[in-house]
């Protein structure tokens, strides 16, 4: 059995979009019901919850009109490679590496980091947005700026005159 080593990210074809979105909502549906997988000789095989979720997550993307790559959470990536996957730049994540912020192992010279830490600190991050987000409509809404959107459509100097 060969190991998937190609990690180049798939996307569904435009002709294949309406397949791809009525797939998902098969797999959405099948989350208390046993899946299964029938090959084209006609072999069924039950597909374990692991993998139904996995490709529940994928089909899901893909039907979004994202691209999807698989990647083995225990792999280590390179500093540019975090860097990608944090969508920030290269010399960012090593002052974050630097700092203590996210673990990482030294090879040589080389910094590596864990996929999972990558992953874990992109979840605290956006956390900590969605929380800066939901406190800027907090004090908008305070301010009553949500009460006022037909005088700001109109004023476009609204903010002198508060």
């Amino acid at each position: 059995m060969s190991t998937l080593v190609d990690r180049t990210p798939v996307e569904s074809a435009e002709s294949e979009q309406d397949d791809v979105r009525q797939l998902d909502q098969m797999l959405a549906r099948s989350v208390e019901a046993p899946a299964h997988l029938t090959t084209a000789t006609g072999e069924a095989v039950e597909l374990p919850p692991s993998v139904l979720s996995v490709l529940q997550r994928a089909v899901h993307h893909l039907a979004r009109g994202r691209a999807v790559t698989v990647v083995p959470t225990n792999r280590e990536l390179t500093t540019q490679q975090a860097a990608v996957v944090l969508n920030m730049s290269r010399p960012s994540l090593i002052r974050l590496l630097d700092e203590g912020v996210i673990p990482h192992t030294r090879t040589g010279t080389h910094r590596r980091i864990r996929l999972t830490d990558v992953l874990a600190y992109r979840r605290q991050r956006q956390r900590a947005c969605r929380q800066a987000l939901d406190e800027l409509s907090r004090v908008g809404a305070e301010m009553g700026l949500y009460d006022r959107d037909d005088e700001l459509l109109t004023d476009p100097d609204w903010t002198r005159t508060r």
